[in-house]
């Protein structure tokens, strides 16, 4: 007979989940506490970028924190507060961010990175109908050479963990021939090749239209408080059904920001913390038509299409506060004095879907993938900034986790119990 899971949460990660569990032949119910793609899935800036794919702590973010504490105009962003679980986290991130432990990250990521294209082709052939891009090519500007030479530094370092990264170097002028909305503020770039993007909420609406078609079940509005083990498998209790409980085999918790609670229960003790990030979209008379990057001020722009046509989503941002906190304008207004010496042709100022979304971070800058401590209970989070990106092979790798009942080794270094 078939077995039956619940998956925790409908982004990126929790709906490719379910996907591929259907490949195995589970019956799935996913169970979102809003609706899909309502977390840090919706507001991303889309970017399938393996050649970027990295652990987060490293010596130069940890800089970035130290000047930051209490500066809301900074790329990455601490409130002074008082806050017990923030400051275990902070001092685990700390810990981890060498360049040796960045190194030991890195070549975590490096499998996982050279097959996370291939798993997109994959939902895609399978009747997933939502567009990915090329981008051709990928531009990263700078305002200075003194700014190009620590990302040319960190493409040089994932090279060396075994990736392969191709990439080119162009003055302010070739780089404006390639891209005419760069400003004149842009002293060089490096183009990136074989990267790719997409618009978030437009592909997990085509993810979740699928999952539905293939026979899977979709509760929105429903809040999972808790999952409990059996001797058969595991409940899950909703709020929202006031106490009364489903029985599954299985159960993947996915559930982002927030995995933390419900992991905890099951053995799983490296915090999550939410790394928020922030986005809105504009337009104009120059947008660009390709992902342009801008690393020193931690700005991220896609060309999207919506139902009033092109638009650019322009994000930044890494706030460590509570995930469910309200949206703080002085975000908002820091990404845009950061993007406008650097791009022309963009109405900064004429903003819609203003966004904070929550992105789940772990101390280590390693996701979370695989078995807590009841053996019938799965997590699949803290992937930071790049659950778009790993989603799909993170729930590939998973499901057959699940169904063959032996770790594949990607996941080996990503134990939830590590």
């Amino acid at each position: 007979m078939s077995q039956r899971v619940a998956v925790v949460g409908a982004g990126m990660v929790g709906l490719s989940t379910a996907w591929f569990l259907q490949e195995h032949g589970f019956h799935v119910t996913v169970y979102e506490r809003d609706h899909v793609a309502a977390g840090s899935s919706w507001g991303n800036a889309g970017w399938l970028t393996p050649a970027l794919t990295a652990p987060l702590p490293e010596p130069a973010v940890l800089r970035y924190g130290v000047r930051a504490v209490g500066r809301p105009s900074s790329p990455v962003y601490l409130p002074v507060r008082p806050d017990p679980r923030l400051f275990r986290f902070l001092a685990g991130f700390a810990r981890n961010s060498t360049a040796r432990r960045w190194g030991r990250g890195m070549r975590a990521y490096e499998p996982m990175n050279r097959r996370a294209l291939a798993a997109f082709d994959e939902l895609t052939a399978g009747g997933v109908e939502s567009a990915v891009h090329e981008a051709h090519p990928f531009v990263a500007a700078f305002r200075s050479l003194a700014d190009e030479a620590p990302f040319v530094h960190e493409l040089e370092q994932i090279r060396d963990a075994g990736q392969d990264v191709k990439y080119d170097v162009l003055t302010g002028v070739e780089a404006r021939v390639v891209e005419p909305s760069l400003s004149t503020g842009v002293a060089s770039a490096v183009l990136l090749h074989d990267q790719r993007y997409l618009n978030p909420p437009q592909f997990l609406a085509a993810l979740a239209a699928s999952f539905v078609a293939r026979g899977g079940r979709l509760v929105e509005g429903a809040t999972v408080d808790r999952v409990s083990e059996t001797s058969r498998g595991a409940y899950v209790v909703t709020r929202e059904q006031h106490h009364e409980s489903s029985g599954f085999d299985h159960v993947v918790l996915a559930n982002g920001a927030w995995v933390g609670h419900l992991a905890r229960q099951l053995g799983v003790r490296e915090p999550v913390q939410a790394g928020r990030g922030y986005s809105f979209s504009v337009t104009g008379d120059r947008l660009p038509q390709t992902p342009v990057y801008f690393p020193a001020q931690r700005v991220a722009c896609t060309p999207i299409t919506t139902a009033d046509g092109p638009r650019l989503r322009v994000a930044g941002m890494m706030e460590f506060r509570a995930p469910d906190a309200a949206l703080d304008q002085r975000r908002i207004r820091a990404i845009v004095e950061a993007t406008r010496p650097l791009l022309g042709g963009v109405d900064l100022d004429d903003r819609r879907d203003e966004w904070v979304g929550s992105r789940p971070c772990t101390a280590d800058g390693l996701p979370l993938i695989g078995r807590t401590r009841a053996p019938a209970v799965f997590v699949a989070g803290g992937h930071g900034m790049w659950g778009i990106a790993l989603g799909p092979l993170t729930g590939k790798l998973l499901a057959q986790r699940i169904a063959s009942g032996t770790t594949p080794p990607e996941l080996v270094p990503f134990d939830p119990l590590r």
